[in-house]
């Protein structure tokens, strides 16, 4: 059964020894050519497994990998609701989610995909979910886009919550002053329609 499908790969529900697992799986894709594409997906599988294990070894919960092939991850299914469709997240939960991101940005891990979509709420704890796009990374430059993203999938008030998080565990006003240039940039600045 398929739980979730993005550009990179699928993620399906199975069963190892009885027990329910996740498994995300990247597929050929069949408008690159053959040894590029086998290379992409062995790579990008691998740095998400590093990035998922090192998060978990700065103490953020990330579901824990069961086994690693070339192409698949197979990690724990975790239960719960992602925060996109929690109707009654308050800004208590987006304080401890910006923590959680300087924490991961502490340890230098870029996220890549930091919004809503994937962080899930499961009874107290909240995870961080889909390492595909992130990076092992001390730039600014990345970190700032992981609070763009959560900028822009949150209400202000539950970015203003997540941005006090973020500060109060050591996040750096750097990223933000960054954030505050990438957002001046043309291709980061909402359109409006003029008529008249």
């Amino acid at each position: 059964m398929i739980l979730s499908e993005g550009a990179e790969a699928k993620v399906y529900k199975s069963k190892i020894y009885g027990v329910n697992i996740a498994a995300k799986v990247r597929e050929p894709k069949v408008y690159r050519e053959r040894s590029l594409d086998t290379m992409l997906r062995e790579s990008r599988t691998k740095k998400e497994a590093r990035a998922m294990h090192s998060a978990k070894t700065l103490g953020v919960d990330v579901p824990a990998i069961v086994a690693l092939g070339r192409f698949s991850i197979y990690m724990e299914c975790v239960k719960g609701i992602l925060l996109k469709d929690a109707k009654k997240a308050g800004p208590e939960v987006f304080e401890r989610i910006g923590s959680i991101l300087a924490t991961l940005h502490r340890g230098n891990i870029a996220h890549g995909d930091f919004t809503t979509a994937n962080v899930m709420l499961s009874g107290s704890k909240i995870y961080i979910i889909d390492f595909g796009l992130a990076e092992i990374s001390g730039g600014v430059e990345e970190k700032a886009i992981d609070l763009l993203l959560m900028k822009r999938s949150a209400t202000a008030a539950q970015y203003r919550a997540f941005e006090r998080g973020y500060l109060g565990n050591g996040g750096r006003r750097e990223v933000l002053a960054r954030l505050a240039a990438i957002m001046l940039r043309g291709r980061y600045q909402t359109r409006t329609l003029l008529t008249g």
